[in-house]
Order: C-alpha cells, then structure tokens, then sequence
C-alpha cells in the first residue's frame, strides 16, 4: 500500500503508522458566524507561547526517571517518591490549579506516561507526556506546556481506506466493545524502555471488515516503528472451550480485549486480555518482538478475562508475573486447567508455579462477583513473618458475603493458598467496602507509618464510598480503616501518591461524577488531593474554583500520573495538567458543560437546538480566532454562536449545536476553539446516536 502523508509505509502492513501534525483535521480559518476582528493568527499564538514561558517553568529531578509504566512500577504500588515540587503547603486553591490542557481525538482510558529530557529530533530537549486514545492515537506532548500543539503523533488508523477502530456495533447476535463506548483503539496502558527509547503499545482496529490486534514498537523520540513492527497479536493452546475447533483454542482478535496495563520485565513484553471469549496473557521478546509464551486462563470453558480496572500484570523481583482473573469455570483444585476468580503466579515463560482461589469462588462465577475487578499489588519487603505478601480486592459483599462487605486478601507471594474450601489458606482477610473494587490500591512508607489507600463501591447501582486508609504494620493491614476522606467518589478511585520519600506524602485521586453504566457520561473529572499522613485532610479539589480548574468529562478507571511538580489527569476529550500557578495576568476558557451526549435521533432528523456556554474566566482578554465542528462524524453536527473576540475577562457567549445523524448508531465529534488561553486548542466532546 502507498504511504500516507508521504510517509512510508510499514513493510508488510497495511499503512497503521500515520504522523500527522494537525489533530481533528483541518479548521476553517473563518468559521466563527458573528463578526470579529481581524487579529490574525500570530498574535494569539505569540500569546499562547509568552503566557506559557512566563507561568510553567519545568523541574527537573536529577533522580527521577520517569513514570514509565501503568501506577509506576511493576509492583503497582502508585508512588512517586521523587516529587520536590509539590507539598502540602502549596497544594491548594489558592496557589494550585488547572495550568493548562490539549486536546485529543478520543478518549484517553490508558494511563499518560512521562519521561524527562527526551532529545526530540529538531525540537530540542523536552520532558514529554505519552497520551493514547481510543481513536488508535499516540500523543507526545511537551509536559511543562511549552508548546501548543504535540511534540508528534501517529496514528494507526486510515478511514479512507477503511482502516478504522473497532466501534460498538451488533456482530451476529453479540455486542462489541460496548465496555468502551463508542469506540475501541487503544486501551490498556503502554509501557516504555528508556534504555531503548521504546514504548511499546496495543492497537485494536477494523480493516476493511477485518478485526486485528497489533503490538507496536515506537521510538519515543520520533514515534516511528521500531524492531519491524508492528507484529500482529495471535495464539492458540490446546483446550475445548469456547469457539475451539479441533480441540484448539485461538485467541480472537475480536472478541478478547486488551485493557491491562502492559509490563516489561528482563527483556519481555507481558500482556493479558479480557473479554467475551478468555482470558490471555501472552509474552513478546522487547527486541524482535517474537511471541516467546501464551497461555489462557479459562481453556476448557470461557471468561476469566484479566482486565483488573486497567491495572498492569505485576511482577516480583525474580521476574514472576502476577494477575486476577474474572469470572469463569475454576477446577485447578482437580487437576483441571481453568482459573476462573483467581490470582496466579506465572513464571518468565508463562508457566503456571503458584494460584489463589478463594473459597466462594463457585458464587463470585454465578452472581458476577468477580475477583479480577481489581489487580494485585506487591507489597515491599515487611517485617512480620512474611516478608513478601501481595493484595488483592475485587467485587463482593451479598449474595456472596455473609458479612456485607468485600474481602480485602492478604497474600503470600511465595506460597498463594490455592483452593480451599472451608477456609482460604492467606495471611489476613479484612472487610472492605459493601460491594467491591473496580479499582486498586496504592501503598505508601510514610514518616512513622505505612498506609493502604482504597476506594470502593457500596452498591451494585453504583453508590460510591469513601477513600479509606488502611494502616500496614509488621505484614498486616489494620482491620479497620485508621482514616477516611470526607467525599464520597461516586465509583470509587485508583489513588496515586506523590512525596519525596517519606515526607510531603499527598495521595491523588480522580473522580468520575457518571455512575459506571454511563457511556460514555458527561460531567467534569474532579481531582482530589489529600495528605497521605491522614487523608481526613483534604487539600485541594479541583471543584473549589471550578471556573478556573474545570476539566475534561470524566472516564472510567482513571489514574492520576505525578511528575516533576505537575498532575496529568486523562479525560474523554484533553488531557488536564495541574500544577502551582503563575502570576501573569491570562485568558481562560470555561464551558459550562465540557461534554454533551445527545439522545438517540432518527436519521436524518435534527435534534432540538442545545446552547453551550462560553466564558472567558480569566483575568485577560480571550482572542477567538475559530469555532468550527471537526472529527469523525464532524458532518452530522452543526454549530451557530455568537461569540465576538475578544472576549472580555468575566464575559460569556453562546454556541448552539444540533444533531443531525446520517446514519444509525455511535456519532461523534468535537466544537473546536482556536484561541490564545493556555492549551489551545481547546474543545467540547459531541456523542449522539442514530437510530
């Protein structure tokens, strides 16, 4: 196939690797209906560039090497413990906030990644933010905000030649990919080798009525493909489950869906899947990326999927690989090769050495309660009588818990407990939340004590709980919370912690005001801060000047990356950066709602008109140079407004948008908003549905 914007192609692909420079495609340069004044486009730009330089100055740890990988390290622990900017005396409303955001075409399930000092060919030297979207892109930004449009971007996709990501649509008589609604592309979070400059990705697409999976190998300093990738994903192993034919089961391209983080260890690339069909965890060789290992939790039957809420496959210090799986059929105890609700320990080359079950197993299959909607995380070394424990906490409480509340596990790395069951053979059990974990834990030494830090659910309609902090002390975890905050997070939260060592502790945590069943939702992500000493303590929410801090709309499963002095948070439509304020008087850009889900239209009718506002909540003029509707249903949307720029500090315009789809099903696109604030472009996320 030809190369696209001139750009070779990959030898032996169809064209995936595509770099573009203009995300969402090009922008009318007269496209605001109301008269304005003639500006230009230099000067917006040469605002955009002094405010930047003038308010966001990048710090640099001579020790820090990055987050390289989903929750920082193999372990999943959470912790950065290089952090010297942030403290508990700046983190604040008053001198912390939103600094700016940029604008992507998908939503961001994947963790961002971020690595200091990267030599970006022609560009300088940058610290740089890795961001994939659903949309089969990978962004790589300038973190400190000190340009206004990415450092590159590939994308894997080509819609002209109907090379697409996989959209929630019927496939015979099952559903696709409607977790992530309403398209599939890259979802779990990628993983990068600084000694190689290498991240390494999945892509999931649709050509021409073909579905694939692919492992990408790309430069982080260029994106190009490395090591003759991409190299497509398959695997078969003996068994009778599922769509097997001849006894063999295959992975399915379609239906077995990548969303755990990936893990890089000695020299291979780990990753496990969910889905429909089973559950997989497969191992690729970093430099040739040669399949060296795969194997399927549920072989004989179905299920039992490793999807975790986005957790990373952990791994201890010998290179052995953990993972909880999802409901399915457990018979390991008899002989069996299925391992439905448990946690399993596999060698370097996928070998099973070591599993834990628990002992209502046979009720977490019946009532979906399943153990695998949390991911393990390994404990460092402790004091008592087991030195190396991991935690695990997934769904629970009725009908599969007497006590009402979810089991908190306690496990011993080097002896799991198998299957027992009058009485699981682990360290400690301690009553969690009322319904469970569709998150995971985050681990911190503070200066006297060390601390778990949790958000659950309590209800199966998605009442959400409080963070709570479990105390950890000689290998045990307190039965009780010794601490809680004062919200509520409507579907719990995976924490972070930021601190330098063991002092200025701050736990970080995302909230998605949507419930669970929401697709895709459209109320603002809130960021939470908390000293880590005593999470009562709430520093900073980005809902106290909401004018100011407002961010993206809320995704599910979201993890907050801590880097040299600034927050990365990842939303449907931006990516947010927070961090302590400048002083510089500045535009800003507040919509009243950052997302809008239009109800189901027939096609080609149009919706009733919505009004969307705009006001400029900063403290200097705001200059709009376009409003324009882009993406990849941009046709099916229009806009009128009567915006004039500038627009004054503290004034407001309106932008009225209609729906009007062409065809049944998903339909989005995004308002895109050329200006002069930080972050331009900025952008409204636009869904609706054909019916």
């Amino acid at each position: 196939m030809n190369s696209v914007y001139g750009l070779p192609s990959v030898e032996g692909c169809q064209t995936h690797h595509i770099r573009i420079n203009n995300f969402f495609g090009a922008v009318p340069e007269q496209s605001i209906d109301q008269p304005k004044h003639a500006l230009g486009l230099l000067a917006p730009v040469a605002s955009l560039l002094l405010l930047l330089l003038v308010s966001v100055t990048p710090g640099l740890s001579q020790s820090f090497a990055g987050v390289l990988t989903q929750h920082n390290d193999n372990a999943r622990t959470g912790q950065n413990l290089n952090e010297t900017v942030l403290t508990t005396a700046n983190v604040n409303s008053s001198s912390f906030g939103k600094l700016f955001s940029y604008s992507v075409d998908g939503q961001i399930y994947a963790q961002p990644l971020y690595v200091p000092n990267v030599n970006i060919p022609g560009q300088g030297v940058h610290n740089v933010v890795y961001v994939a979207t659903q949309n089969d892109s990978l962004y790589a930004f300038d973190a400190d905000g000190l340009s206004s449009t990415p450092l590159w971007q590939d994308s894997f996709i080509n819609p002209a030649d109907s090379i697409t990501p996989v959209a929630c649509e019927p496939k015979g008589k099952r559903l696709i990919a409607c977790a992530v609604y309403p398209i599939y592309g890259i979802t779990g979070t990628p993983v990068i080798d600084p000694n190689t400059n290498t991240l390494f990705l999945v892509a999931r697409t649709k050509e021409k009525g073909k579905y694939l999976q692919r492992l990408h190998a790309l430069d982080i300093t260029t994106g190009a493909e490395k090591f003759s990738g991409p190299v497509d994903i398959t695997a078969a192993v003996p068994g009778i489950g599922l769509g097997n034919e001849g006894g063999i089961v295959a992975f399915s391209p379609l239906y077995d869906i990548q969303r755990a983080g990936l893990l890089l260890v000695n020299g291979t690339i780990y990753i496990g899947w969910a889905g429909a069909e089973h559950g997989w965890v497969m191992g690729y060789d970093e430099n040739t990326l040669a399949q060296v290992g795969a194997i399927s939790s549920t072989p004989n039957s179905s299920r039992g999927g490793v999807w975790q809420s986005g957790s990373g496959l952990a791994a201890d210090a010998s290179g052995n690989i953990y993972f909880a799986s999802g409901d399915g059929l457990f018979d390991a105890n008899t002989g069996g090769t299925d391992y439905g609700d448990s946690v399993l320990k596999l060698s370097p080359t996928l070998s099973v050495l070591d599993y834990f079950a628990p002992m209502d197993q046979a009720c977490r299959a019946a009532n979906d309660v399943d153990l695998g909607s949390g991911g393990p995380i390994l404990l460092p070394l402790q004091q008592g009588a087991v030195p190396n424990e991991l935690v695990i906490a997934g769904k629970g409480g009725d009908p599969c818990d007497s006590s009402g509340a979810t089991p908190i596990y306690l496990l011993n790395q080097d002896s799991l407990g198998k299957y027992n069951p009058n009485q699981d053979q682990i360290v400690e059990t301690v009553a969690g939340t009322a319904h469970g974990y569709w998150s995971n834990p985050t681990y911190w030494q503070g200066p006297t004590t060390a601390n778990l830090y949790m958000a659950g659910l309590t209800t199966e309609q998605g009442a959400g709980d409080y963070l709570k902090m479990y105390s950890v002390s000689n290998g045990l975890i307190s039965t009780t919370p010794v601490e809680q905050s004062s919200n509520i997070f409507t579907m719990g939260s995976t924490p972070s912690v930021s601190a330098n060592n063991t002092s200025e502790g701050i736990v970080w945590a995302i909230e998605r005001q949507d419930g669970l069943s929401a697709m895709p939702g459209q109320k603002a992500a809130i960021l939470y801060a908390y000293d880590a000493t005593n999470v009562s303590t709430m520093l900073y929410n980005s809902a106290q000047v909401q004018q100011r801090d407002q961010g993206g709309c809320g995704e599910k499963f979201q993890v907050p990356t801590i880097a040299n002095g600034k927050v990365y948070v990842s939303t449907q439509n931006e990516l947010d950066v927070f961090g302590v304020l400048g002083s510089s008087p500045a535009p800003n850009i507040f919509l009243s709602l950052p997302c809008r889900n239009f109800k189901a239209q027939a096609v080609k009718t149009t919706s009733g008109r919505w009004p969307l506002r705009l006001t400029n909540s900063g403290s200097a003029p705001l200059e709009i140079t376009s409003i324009a509707i882009t993406g990849t249903n941009a046709s099916d949307f229009a806009q009128t407004n009567n915006c004039q720029s500038p627009l004054a500090a503290g004034a407001t315009c309106t932008i009225t948008i209609t729906f009007t789809p062409a065809a049944p099903g998903p339909r989005t696109a995004n308002v895109m908003f050329t200006d002069n604030a930080a972050g331009s472009p900025h952008n409204e996320y636009l869904v609706g549905v054909g019916k």
